[in-house]
């Protein structure tokens, strides 16, 4: 082919990022999305829309170094900011995190509004096409001509695109067919990318090739959660933007948060089975046995303007791409298909942005021609690695989830059980606590000599019970 070119298969955020960063080293970057019309509303693609986004700091932070001005546009079309711990109450194990300055931002945009953004300046990048309505149904090889899982000998080569299904009668289609395919259902490239998310089937079409099918981790929480939105008056919370109450084994817990068009986003959650109820009754009840009553005086107050709708998330997932001993060129992996972590933690979006850094990296650094796919994996692992063992590492606190523990992790675990409490007492400790959490400071932060000293002479303090309203 005489331009560079890359087709990125899904056109949600981490698909969106990176098809940012492609643009600067590709001629021509196609972005290749299921849903008919991404751009407007909640997307069939992306059920977790319609329930409690947050993005982390560092997700902001890359996001507007992608994107100059992000914040300031969304800010202007009405998304509430504030800082992390001011206008906004955080409890963790039921403890209020100290109200400590952090210089952390809090951007309170929904997911369409945010992806909406993000997509709409995405597509304005020269050489960037967006193809809506079609699925990807295959990887291509030279070696592959004929759909995947074709016979064909040696060794399996570089994958060279991706199969398309033809387009059915009444779906849409924004921005042109990719004119080198004939009106073929293949997209040819020098670069695939699948951002197709957690139910990626990348696994099957590489093995589908003769190639190795990434090893997968586990671990289960059997999530489920119910989210509504509700009409906001200026007194509900005392003026604050938003509340976030973990949601722990045996304790139930939510967030309510300030978006833009002065709503509120309600999202309760309960663990190992013990999912919201999704009629008006039983939701405002649930939301009554939270550990403070933050989140109930809204949905007890507040109007509601739709019903609530459920979702369920069995548990986090991990594909250890970085793991294949030979991993095909021209084939790159990021976002929740590589990883999906437990939504509680508010991690995908941010992993998935730091994942586009790594990918700019690697073709800044080996060119668009030869992107090193064991290099970028490795790379995008150790990405992962931070927010995986964090989020993990928290779950499996719990006797309920099931997963491995070592002594190690035993001992981590009660750590980050006294950091909780101290983060409700010292403003120092609250402050790094959180920059942690926003993975702008790596974990080891919160074992640093003098935050270790006022972890351990803290204390330890009962969290209150279920229903206790107490503010402690």
């Amino acid at each position: 082919m005489s331009e560079r070119r890359a087709v990125v298969i899904g056109a949600s955020v981490a698909g969106l990022l990176a098809a940012r960063v492609l643009a600067d080293s590709f001629d021509r970057v196609v972005l290749v999305e299921r849903d008919d019309s991404p751009g407007t509303g909640w997307r069939r693609g992306a059920p977790q829309s319609r329930h409690l986004h947050g993005l982390m700091e560092r997700g902001r932070q890359i996001m507007e170094e992608l994107y100059p001005g992000l914040t300031g546009q969304l800010a202007a079309a009405g998304a509430p900011t504030t800082e992390v711990l001011r206008e906004s109450r955080w409890y963790l194990s039921g403890l209020r995190v100290h109200p400590a300055s952090t210089g952390l931002t809090t951007l309170l945009a929904s997911r369409p509004m945010l992806e909406g953004a993000i997509r709409e300046r995405t597509v304005r990048l020269p050489g960037v096409h967006l193809l809506t309505g079609r699925t990807a149904t295959g990887l291509v090889t030279a070696e592959h001509e004929a759909p995947a899982g074709a016979a064909g000998g040696g060794r399996p080569g570089r994958i060279t695109g991706v199969r398309l299904a033809l387009p059915t009668a009444g779906q849409g289609r924004t921005g042109p067919v990719d004119p080198d395919s004939g009106g073929e259902d293949v997209l040819r490239a020098d670069l695939v990318v699948d951002a197709t998310g957690r139910a990626s089937r990348a696994p099957d079409w590489l093995v589908a090739l003769g190639h190795e099918r990434p090893a997968e981790e586990r671990v289960d929480v059997d999530l489920g959660y119910a989210s509504r939105t509700y009409r906001r008056r200026p007194g509900h919370l005392d003026g604050d933007l938003a509340v976030v109450v973990s949601t722990m084994p045996g304790w139930r817990g939510g967030g309510a948060i300030t978006l833009e068009g002065d709503r509120w986003h309600v999202t309760l959650a309960g663990m190992l089975g013990d999912h919201p109820p999704t009629d008006h009754a039983g939701f405002e009840a649930f939301a009554a046995t939270l550990p403070v009553s933050d989140v109930h005086d809204i949905v007890r107050d507040a109007e509601p303007l739709d019903d609530p709708v459920p979702h369920r998330f069995r548990g986090s997932l991990r594909r250890r791409y970085d793991r294949i001993a030979a991993p095909p060129a021209g084939f790159a992996v990021l976002g929740d298909a590589v990883s999906s972590f437990n939504p509680l933690y508010a991690q995908g979006m941010t992993v998935a942005a730091q994942q586009a850094l790594v990918l700019r990296d690697r073709l800044r650094a080996d060119g668009a021609d030869g992107l090193d796919p064991a290099r970028f994996h490795r790379e995008v692992a150790a990405v992962v690695d931070v927010a995986w063992q964090m989020s993990t590492g928290s779950d499996l606190r719990y006797p309920g989830v099931v997963g491995p523990r070592t002594p190690r992790s035993r001992l981590v675990s009660a750590y980050a059980a006294r950091a909780q409490v101290a983060a409700h007492r010292d403003p120092a400790v609250a402050r790094t606590f959180m920059r942690v959490a926003n993975l702008t400071l790596p974990p080891t932060a919160l074992l640093a000599p003098p935050t270790l000293l006022r972890v351990l002479r803290s204390g330890a303090h009962p969290a209150p019970t279920r229903g206790d309203r107490s503010d402690v």
